[in-house]
């Protein structure tokens, strides 16, 4: 693995200051910096060649429909789908949820019908399904947790009946970092021959996601939380189910032939992209992918973990905070309160020290409901932080608690 200060140099926004303080940052789970060579290609694709894809015959427009299309292939690559066909590219993972929530839903789900989600869901995968069940008559049914923030198995085994048609589950909470053994969600799902769509929003930027051997339907993905662009994000589903779905926009590019009578579609997986895409974002995902492979993702989820056990020994030193999410098996994220000191108050402390948290529900109320509180503070860490910024935190907190003392 490359030098952390190497690393931090990639990054042009860590080396910035806020309240006179170096920026420590710590709200990697909402959004994560982008490395100079994403920058670069956004500035190139922008500067260089930037036409509409798959509908010129100039250079322009068959450059830049030729690195959209490699972006495809690097993608189908690192989440080792079987075909590239099978990626199809979004606004992000709240765009590839209400994708499958309007296209398989319409399909396939109907007056009594049941979806399968859990406790632990971001509010992107529980909404959509919301909706769904409001059009239909379907009803929604949860996995609950536990008070370490996993889910209760048996509990999940007994929700699955012969009225299930889809489970739709995270791969890791966003609000407690725990991670959801989602293969196992699956291997039962699919013995009863039950669908299942995994939100790997917090999953994919923390070590390596390979979609055959989990076995998913569906995999979505947001670019922005794995160090590539905003507005642009991935959905995965195997072909064979995506050829049986109908298209859930309709306009340019998603078609064969259109006339005022009939319009028939274009295959996969530009029956799913209508109109003209991010095609931009896509190509700097495709860059933070190779930037991603450089680094190696095994290094990656290997610095990650250290910095875990240590931001948790850190953290635990600290009379008054709680974190909650106790599981053996998290990503790199602490959520916590301080006793009587109210969450926004920390966060608002910490920023003046030049410490940025994330404050608040994490669009995971319900998380917050099943531990009775109205919120955490939350550190989220990833590769390009270190120890230091770790201390840097500690001795935060507790200059937080030593001002409400």
């Amino acid at each position: 693995m490359k030098d952390i200060s190497a690393i931090r140099a990639d990054f042009p926004i860590l080396s910035r200051y806020v309240h006179n303080k170096p920026l420590v940052y710590f709200d990697n789970g909402a959004t994560t910096q982008k490395p100079k060579c994403v920058l670069d290609t956004l500035y190139e694709v922008y500067t260089s060649y930037n036409s509409n894809i798959h509908r010129g015959v100039h250079f322009l427009s068959d450059k830049a429909s030729e690195e959209y299309e490699n972006a495809r292939e690097k993608i189908r690559a690192f989440i080792n789908a079987e075909n590239k066909e099978e990626i199809i590219f979004t606004s992000g993972t709240t765009g590839s949820i209400n994708a499958i929530a309007y296209s398989f839903g319409e399909r396939y789900i109907k007056n009594g019908d049941e979806i399968i989600i859990s406790h632990l869901e971001h509010h992107a995968n529980i909404v959509p399904w919301q909706m769904l069940c409001e059009r239909k008559g379907a009803k929604l049914r949860v996995i609950p947790v536990d008070d370490n923030g996993e889910i209760i198995f048996e509990e999940y085994l007994k929700l699955l009946s012969s009225r299930t048609r889809l489970v739709a589950v995270t791969q890791v909470s966003n609000a407690l970092g725990v991670i959801v053994p989602v293969k196992k969600i699956i291997e039962e799902a699919h013995s009863v021959k039950i669908p299942v769509l995994v939100d790997g929003a917090q999953g994919i930027q923390h070590g390596i996601t390979d979609v055959r051997e989990m076995n998913c339907d569906f995999y979505v993905f947001s670019g922005h939380k794995i160090y590539g662009p905003t507005g642009i994000g991935v959905l995965y589903g195997k072909i064979e189910i995506l050829s049986e779905l109908p298209p859930y926009q309709g306009g340019g590019d998603m078609v064969k032939s259109v006339t005022f009578e009939k319009t028939t579609y274009a295959d996969l997986p530009f029956r799913f992209e209508a109109g003209t895409v991010n095609f931009p974002g896509a190509i700097g995902l495709g860059k933070a992918i190779d930037y991603l492979l450089s680094i190696g993702m095994e290094n990656i989820s290997r610095r990650e973990s250290e910095l875990l056990k240590y931001a948790e020994k850190r953290l635990l030193s600290i009379g008054d905070l709680k974190i909650y999410g106790n599981s053996q098996k998290k990503i790199s994220i602490n959520s916590f309160l301080l006793k009587n000191i109210h969450m926004y108050d920390t966060g608002m402390i910490l920023d003046k020290l030049g410490i940025a948290v994330r404050t608040g529900t994490h669009c995971a109320q319900p998380v917050m409901d099943r531990f009775g509180i109205d919120g955490t503070v939350r550190a989220s860490m990833c590769f390009y932080n270190t120890v230091e910024e770790i201390d840097i935190l500690g001795a935060g907190i507790e200059k937080v608690i030593e001002m409400f003392s």
